[in-house]
């Protein structure tokens, strides 16, 4: 057979390949729409109040964008993978291939590749592309804030210091009621600094202003002469405290890492930290699992098409999975799992649980 009249190779992995992708974005932009549109009705009279007008709608939009498409793409890959595969049975597409000999391993094994570059993808938003725009939306909100007095306070640990901070301001070059306790290696108080506020240039770093000072010496504590001002010796920048203000914001592995190791202020707890990222880089197994349990809908009678109620179920298991992966990594976060524990079962027994599926509608 001369080489132009070879068959093409992978036609059918290029094919599925496609066909999923293409239903899981189109999925995701439902979605990720339907987000938007709830943040954005939440949102728009606080943007609004603070005169920024439609720059300011669209600007919190964008940036908000990278988040909310990270926490669709499971359901969309759930969801699109159903979709494709009822489609493909209910136009006998399906018996097709099956009648050609495609097996269901033959049929998953060719759809893996475009479920973990999806998973990939997934991992890529999470590490590198949320934590920025969550991080620059948060020191926008902070920095057109009239009223950053009404924020929240916040601990953090840096090496062998544990401050308080009272709320941030100016996009988090100003803080206020700022107060730091210095322990030796052994954890007792050394000192105590108490700085009404603190702002921050490029020129000059962190300055300190209107001090008062307390050190312990020889287990009695006395009281130093105020200072008007005051360089604060700190490896801390101005986003570092937007971070640190914000509610479980998301964070790069890389951070998480130097929070583990002690080279980046943390305000969470080691569980937390290590459980956040081992599912980070667990993401593209999960999207297996919601392949494999998306799978079963390939077995519809061609009879009962529409009317099965077979992706209804495959679709409540997706959804159950989903919900037991966030009970199990909030119990992790709160110390009550380890952070495995907290992760990897729910894998196992959900992949388990649509293998004994498949295995008995294809023994059928």
């Amino acid at each position: 057979m001369s080489k132009a009249a070879r068959p093409p190779r992978f036609v059918l992995f290029r094919y599925l390949s496609g066909v999923l992708i293409n239903r899981v974005l189109l999925c995701s932009a439902v979605l990720v729409g339907l987000l938007e549109i709830l943040a954005l009705l939440e949102q728009t009279t606080p943007i609004l109040q603070r005169h920024l007008g439609i720059a300011g709608i669209l600007t919190y939009a964008g940036m908000r964008l990278p988040f909310l498409l990270a926490g669709a793409l499971p359901l969309s890959m759930l969801i699109g993978a159903l979709f494709m595969l009822s489609q493909m049975t209910m136009a006998s597409e399906m018996a097709i291939l099956q009648a050609s000999g495609l097996s269901v391993l033959g049929l998953f094994k060719r759809m893996l590749p475009a479920a973990l570059l999806i998973g990939v993808v997934g991992v890529v938003m999470d590490d590198q592309v949320t934590p920025r725009s969550e991080q620059a939306l948060a020191a926008w909100w902070n920095r057109t804030d009239p009223h950053p007095e009404k924020g929240h306070s916040f601990w953090f640990h840096e090496g062998q210091q544990v401050a308080r901070v009272a709320y941030v301001a100016d996009g988090g070059n100003m803080l206020s009621g700022l107060d730091i306790y210095s322990r030796d290696e052994k954890g007792l108080l050394q000192e105590v600094i108490h700085a009404e506020s603190a702002d921050y240039t490029h020129a000059r770093g962190w300055v300190l202003h209107s001090i008062k000072r307390i050190q312990v010496q020889d287990h009695t504590a006395v009281q130093l002469s105020p200072e008007d001002q005051k360089s604060w010796a700190t490896s801390l920048h101005p986003w570092d405290f937007i971070r640190l203000s914000a509610e479980n914001p998301p964070l790069s592995s890389g951070t998480i890492i130097g929070m583990l190791r002690g080279h980046l202020p943390s305000d969470s707890s080691p569980g937390f930290l290590q459980a956040g990222l081992l599912e980070r880089f667990l993401r593209p197994a999960a999207m297996l699992v919601l392949l494999l349990i998306a799978m079963p809908v390939i077995y519809i009678p061609p009879r009962t098409g529409a009317r099965s109620w077979l992706p209804v179920w495959c679709l409540g298991a997706g959804l159950l999975f989903i919900v037991a992966q966030g009970l199990l990594r909030a119990m992790g976060n709160a110390g009550l799992l380890p952070p495995a524990v907290a992760t990897i079962p729910g894998l196992i027994i959900f992949t388990l649980g649509a293998a004994t599926v498949l295995l008995r509608n294809e023994a059928k």
